[in-house]
């Protein structure tokens, strides 16, 4: 997915974090925004769906 998510962004941003903790957390972070939580969401992204947020 990170793969994915450079390519089809990489004009669009500098810095794209993806972490997944042992504490079950999985944040999606770009240029220092948080645009994914599973905390908060309860779930983990698919593909369309983080791209549509990335996309804002």
């Amino acid at each position: 997915m990170t793969e994915k998510l450079a390519k089809t962004l990489k004009q669009k941003m500098s810095e794209l974090t993806i972490a997944p903790f042992a504490d079950g957390r999985f944040e999606v972070i770009v240029d220092g925004k948080k645009v994914w939580s599973k905390l908060e969401t309860g779930d983990f992204p698919d593909e369309p769906t983080l791209l549509k947020r990335l996309a804002r």
